[in-house]
């Protein structure tokens, strides 16, 4: 970096050592790298080969199940995500600054004493999207005259999220969501699964299904005497993997729950056994609650009709699960990926209410979403990423000159004309730095045109894998690299 001369005009040398600390300071601070913020990432071409191949991988599922793919604004109204979440989930959104002048709306009472909700209210009309649900149900009722019912959606979009960044958890990160509206059958949750089960069985990795169900959820509310903290039952027990039992005993205690109902509620949170074990043991406890049994009997169904369709992961009801995400009304789930460490990497459930406070009700839809930044952290953690992945490019040309380019740019077209990935080296550089250019990309084939080459019409086919090499014609090298 070259240092400007500045030149001092000013008496006593106090003042012009200050002047030159001054100065040091800001190209001190010039000379810092940039960064991202916390809990966002930047993808080299390697890493994004990587991301591509769990998108196709998902997206291909989907497109096999029959859903549509829609793309919905990075940015929606605050009327729109606000209340959706929940209290903490409303806590999460990233607010976006009206442009221009956006403090005139604002008295200077307001500013001077903080009135967070009340400035918030006046500063931003829009943030950034928490999910990719919401905005798909504002869609749907935006768009209700133009849709077929039932309704197949997926979506692959990226969502932001203002929390404390960590290991797999980001401030911005992909969803991949699969959503069906306009009908109320649980064949819908049956196939889901079937869905999730088919992403994991192609990606790889070993999974376990967690099930349950909102009503089931509201029915043990009921059971234990406290219906009307079903919301602040959830959010707690929805926390249960991450800071433990008695953790959430104590969180509902301060949300106003007694210890004799914490006391009943705690065995069904550690419900042990199989399948049918916990869904007779449920059936039992909850056969005075109408909504807790009508409950049990979907989450029967669901899981039976799963079973009956075979699949390679785990499935199991897991009573404590609760997705704090208010909007879920029937069959919730998450995925753990068993050989790794790491949260749920896929959530869903159904939601009979979420159109409502768009001006539809009654209109029933269920869905799950991927999410791709913690799949991709599994894929690392587990080395599942298929060989090939390692190069974009399946030959290198070498350049040895003006005719032997002219003479590989020609095979090169015809390469991609034939849908193979292939380029020439631009340069004519020596032969040994051109051939650790290929290495270094993972490059698997090299082909030579030289002075020979160019005389009897062929091209020297070297493999990168074992050294071995042969000439070929243009044509062959077409079939071959095919």
């Amino acid at each position: 970096m070259e240092y400007l001369e500045c030149k001092v005009n000013v008496k006593g040398r106090d003042n012009e050592e200050n002047l030159v600390n001054s100065q040091q300071k800001k190209l001190i601070k010039m000379a810092q790298k940039p960064s991202i913020p916390k809990g966002t990432r930047d993808f080299g071409a390697q890493e994004m080969a990587r991301r591509n191949y769990i998108f196709d991988t998902i997206r291909e599922a989907f497109r096999v199940f029959g859903y549509k793919q829609i793309e919905t604004p990075a940015m929606e109204n605050l009327s729109t995500l606000m209340g959706k979440y929940g209290e903490e989930g409303d806590k999460l959104l990233f607010k976006i600054l009206n442009s221009g002048d956006f403090l005139k709306s604002c008295s200077d009472d307001e500013l001077l004493e903080r009135r967070l909700p009340s400035l918030t209210n006046k500063l931003c009309e829009k943030g950034l999207r928490y999910d990719l649900t919401v905005p798909f149900a504002r869609f749907v009722v935006q768009h209700r005259n133009e849709l077929q019912m039932p309704f197949k959606r997926f979506q692959i979009q990226p969502v932001w999220r203002a929390d404390r960044p960590q290991k797999g958890r980001y401030r911005e990160f992909y969803q991949c969501d699969a959503d069906v509206v306009g009908s109320d059958s649980l064949n819908n949750e049956i196939e889901l699964l079937e869905l999730i089960d088919m992403v994991y069985g192609k990606l790889g990795i070993r999974t376990a299904i967690k099930v349950n169900n909102r009503k089931v959820l509201t029915g043990i509310a009921e059971l234990i005497g406290h219906p009307d903290k079903i919301v602040d039952i959830t959010v707690a027990i929805d926390k249960i993997d991450k800071i433990g039992l008695e953790s959430v005993q104590q969180e509902l205690l301060e949300k106003g729950l007694d210890q004799e109902a914490i006391e009943r509620l705690t065995p069904l949170l550690e419900l042990q056994g199989s399948n049918d074990e916990k869904l007779a043991t449920l059936r039992e406890l909850l056969k005075e609650t109408p909504t807790g049994l009508k409950g049990v009997e979907e989450l029967e169904t669901v899981v039976k009709g799963f079973d009956e369709l075979g699949h390679e992961c785990e499935c199991d009801i897991d009573v404590s699960l609760a997705r704090g995400l208010n909007y879920y009304t029937g069959t919730i789930l998450e995925v753990k990926a068993l050989d790794a460490q790491i949260g749920s990497i896929t959530g869903g459930g159904r939601y009979d209410n979420l159109t409502g406070v768009f001006g539809m009700p009654g209109l029933s839809g269920v869905g799950i979403s991927f999410g791709a930044d913690r799949i991709y952290d599994v894929l690392n953690q587990l080395n599942l990423y298929p060989a090939e992945l390692s190069s974009s490019v399946k030959v290198l040309f070498v350049n040895l000159g003006e005719a032997e380019a002219k003479a590989a740019l020609k095979a090169v077209a015809e390469l991609r004309r034939n849908g193979i990935s292939s380029q020439m080296y631009p340069d004519s550089a020596k032969l040994k730095k051109q051939m650790a250019y290929a290495n270094a990309e993972g490059i698997p084939y090299v082909a030579i045109i030289g002075e020979t080459e160019l005389e009897n019409g062929r091209i020297t086919l070297r493999s990168m894998t074992d050294g071995s090499q042969r000439e070929v014609t243009a044509e062959e090298l077409v079939e071959i690299l095919k």
